[in-house]
């Protein structure tokens, strides 16, 4: 029987004095490929699970605290969920503009900044894996193997969407200010310590898998705006309230509330960690503070760093080298007036008839390859301003993401390629460092003699770090088989 008892070092933990962007890096660091998570950040993770929790208590409840209405609950608000999507088709119909998504720059500002989030999806249930023989946990470590996509790299959650910020050049997420790594440094500390938040995980997991109406509405503007929506519409059907991960959520509630001594305390607690879904900026939240000029702007500063010792002296813009005004990242708002007022750019006009786009765009100008393609697509939605929507489609959206994605697919299937194996081929195309990974896979994974041991040593490989490489593929695969036995 457990306890529904929160761990008593909890209540003394320090305060952690790392920020949440260096605890989410300093979890999801492997450190070595045996390794996932350094000890020294556990404690900090403790107090910020703390700190998390106490921000959260205030919020409403998000559901019954009694689990013979959870099921309803569930389905009662996909419905609802539903019919408000279908009132905000509706509205389109009608020609009301995006809710969410002003142009195609935004959205990929939105790909950008739930990057941290995203990228360590299913993270919380990782603490579970260990629990493979409890018939109680089979329902989570099923939803966390989907989650991995069972092992195979075109349905991992996190591969698909590492797939979507590298198509769109977002991958400078990384650098995002701390608030937006709040969520992913909470699901990580869960993961790290599941055995002292078990409720808590329980009721997060239930809360995550339930259908929000900003899914529905971010897929089809991405749609629209020519992104592939796959990893939010792979959510919308998987998480459904009938037979996918929403119902298995609610399948774990009840397979381990006999787990549990006390059922009140164990609801409450599964109720305060559904709360930590919360935690951190919401999609809606990021959506609504974008600013196309002071993303630009930020864009500039982080070009000056370097671009102020890459002109020559007789680059001037209103009387002032290139030097001069990239040599101060503050002055970027002046710089871009500057630009407007001597004829570099035209705003409100097609970004052809701009010189400065020139430079930017095509092979033959002089600052090709400088500006990622995101960046490009600020640069390119600012410029054209109250013309946006009135340019060509292809010109402003880019080719068609179909299309692109059956030009991947024909490249692909033209390579010698297989069904994904559970033999680590060394000497296969990899940077050194996967070929080492392969290596010590192999080399340990041949040294096994127990099947505990083997699902032990292949759970290590599966954490929230390793789980979308070649070798966390691999060790999935075998994982599910062997769990399935």
């Amino acid at each position: 029987m457990l306890s529904t008892a929160p761990s008593t070092s909890l209540h003394h933990a320090a305060q952690p004095a790392i920020s949440a962007r260096e605890l989410y890096f300093g979890l999801l660091n492997p450190g070595t490929v045996h390794s996932s998570s350094p000890k020294d950040y556990h404690a900090s993770a403790l107090a910020f699970l703390q700190q998390q929790l106490e921000a959260c208590a205030a919020d409403p409840d998000p559901f019954p605290s009694e689990i013979d209405q959870l099921e309803e609950w569930i389905v009662q608000g996909s419905m609802e969920t539903g019919q408000r999507y279908q009132q905000y088709l509706e509205e389109r119909r009608r020609g009301a503009p995006r809710r969410y998504f002003t142009s195609k720059a935004h959205a990929l500002n939105f790909i950008k900044s739930v990057a941290p989030t995203k990228m360590v999806d299913g993270a919380w249930l990782y603490g579970l894996v260990q629990r493979w023989k409890d018939p109680g946990f089979h329902a989570l470590l099923d939803i966390y193997l989907e989650e991995l996509g069972d092992g195979v790299e075109e349905d991992n959650h996190v591969a698909i969407y590492r797939k979507l910020i590298h198509a769109h050049g977002c991958e400078q997420w990384k650098t995002l200010d701390d608030a937006y790594f709040v969520q992913g440094a909470t699901q990580l500390a869960l993961s790290v310590h599941t055995d002292q938040f078990l409720p808590e995980v329980i009721g997060f997991n239930l809360a995550y898998e339930q259908l929000p109406l900003h899914l529905l509405i971010t897929a089809a503007e991405l749609n629209e705006l020519n992104i592939d929506p796959y990893y939010f519409t792979l959510h919308i059907t998987i998480d459904n309230a009938l037979s996918g991960h929403a119902v298995k959520a609610v399948d774990a509630v009840r397979a381990l509330l006999p787990h549990f001594a006390h059922e009140r305390d164990f609801m409450k607690r599964l109720v305060n960690g559904a709360k930590l879904n919360n935690a951190g900026l919401g999609s809606v939240d990021i959506m609504a503070s974008f600013d196309l000029e002071e993303e630009l702007a930020a864009i500039f500063r982080q070009k000056a760093t370097i671009g102020q010792f890459m002109h020559q002296p007789h680059c001037r813009i209103a009387g002032r080298t290139l030097r001069e005004w990239l040599s101060d990242g503050d002055q970027m708002p002046d710089l871009l007036r500057a630009l407007q007022e001597h004829g570099w750019i035209k705003r409100h006009q097609d970004p052809k008839d701009s010189r400065f786009w020139k430079l930017v765009e095509g092979g033959q100008g002089q600052m090709f390859g400088v500006f990622s393609p995101y960046e490009k697509q600020v640069l390119y939605d600012w410029i054209a301003g109250d013309a946006l929507e009135h340019l060509p489609k292809r010109e402003r959206l880019g080719e068609p993401w179909r299309i692109q994605k059956r030009q991947a697919k024909r490249q692909q299937a033209s390579s010698p390629t297989g069904q994904p194996s559970n033999i680590i081929r060394l000497g296969a195309p990899a940077p050194v460092p996967e070929v080492d990974a392969e290596h010590l896979f192999n080399q340990q994974l041949a040294s096994l003699k127990s099947k505990d041991a083997l699902m032990e040593f292949l759970a290590s490989w599966m954490s929230p770090a390793l789980h979308h490489h070649p070798v966390g593929l691999a060790a999935t695969r075998m994982f599910k088989a062997q769990w399935l036995s």
